[in-house]
């Protein structure tokens, strides 16, 4: 699968634009497990244009997790054209537009998911935004508003002919917010629309190698996005790329094999920020991790993980659950 000249190869995994999460760490984690594309944690048009430290502190990328995308959201048209030529500074190799971000500091205020309710506003962005950068943009959105406004079939024709690269698509309304199962049919319909020739990535609850496979081959996508089921588990892009070459899954390690890699981003956590902040960021992610469910009695220690403050605390608790599942090297 191409993006214009940005070859993907055959069945794409891409790591998904996610806030707090996808900071520079985990998406070249990401990356070295398998992950074939990146997206940066979304980044505000307004924010970038008055050169806000934080979030200019986003458009950080390096060579070593190409091909990446910077994704931008708004909702005035001269600040994300604005916007997007600062982000071109940054050399990604794709700019993406999320136009599907449902939370309510956005959504609420008619940007991200919030434009499903101004798709004139939608389309007269993109296609600013497109005439004005020099490499390919994308655009990640959801079926619609609501069940009652499922609108993507339709308007992936309108964005496409905005002059978009690319188009993600979640499978969930913005008022389903993350709740419910994905409903993958309407991005099936969109990929398999005649009057469609750019690719169309599918997102929402990739969980799990064969679930990859099987809506490979089900919806005939392009490419396939995986968010929430790789935090805490970065290694999943491993055992889907495996599973998809060759019908089988990859052989399971030991116990502090993936707590090594928990381990690890515990430290570049707290690397890229401090102690403090590293632990707190890094929390989401334990809390999320597949590794202890099935651990007998692991409330306290769940509990216990989840307030540690400093790395020395966490690794103490982290060494006490290896011994407890007896795999302790």
């Amino acid at each position: 699968m191409k993006i214009r000249d940005i070859d993907l190869g055959k069945y794409p995994i891409l790591l998904a634009p996610m806030e707090d999460v996808t900071d520079p760490a985990f998406r070249l984690m990401c990356k070295r497990f398998g992950a074939d594309m990146v997206y940066t944690e979304f980044v505000s048009s307004d924010a970038l244009i008055r050169a806000v430290n934080k979030t200019a502190q986003k458009l950080n990328i390096s060579d070593e997790e190409r091909p990446v995308a910077i994704q931008i959201y708004g909702k005035e048209t001269d600040a994300m054209v604005e916007a997007a030529r600062i982000v071109e500074e940054a050399k990604p190799n794709i700019l993406d537009i999320n136009f599907g971000c449902p939370v309510k500091r956005v959504a609420g205020k008619g940007a991200g998911a919030g434009m499903l309710q101004n798709v004139p506003k939608m389309l007269e962005i993109t296609r600013a935004v497109v005439d004005a950068a020099n490499i390919p943009v994308t655009v990640k959105t959801r079926l619609g508003w609501d069940c009652d406004h499922k609108i993507i079939v339709e308007l992936a024709e309108q964005l496409q002919d905005c002059g978009i690269a690319g188009l993600a698509i979640h499978g969930r309304t913005r008022s389903q917010m993350y709740t419910g199962e994905a409903d993958w049919t309407l991005i099936g319909e969109v990929k398999n629309n005649p009057r469609m020739h750019i690719p169309i990535i599918g997102n929402g609850d990739i969980t799990s190698a064969e679930k990859a496979k099987e809506y490979f081959e089900r919806y005939g996508v392009d490419a396939i996005m995986v968010g929430r089921g790789s935090i805490g588990r970065p290694w999943i892009f491993r055992e889907m790329k495996h599973y998809l070459e060759t019908g089988e899954q990859l052989p399971a390690e030991s116990f502090g094999w993936y707590l090594d890699i928990l381990r690890q981003q515990v430290n570049d956590s707290v690397a890229r920020l401090d102690e403090r902040r590293g632990i707190l960021h890094i929390r989401r992610h334990l809390a999320a991790t597949p590794l202890f469910k099935g651990i007998p009695n692991f409330k306290e220690t769940r509990i216990a993980m989840l307030r540690a403050e400093t790395v020395e605390q966490l690794f103490v608790i982290l060494d006490r659950v290896e011994e407890m599942c007896g795999q302790k090297d």
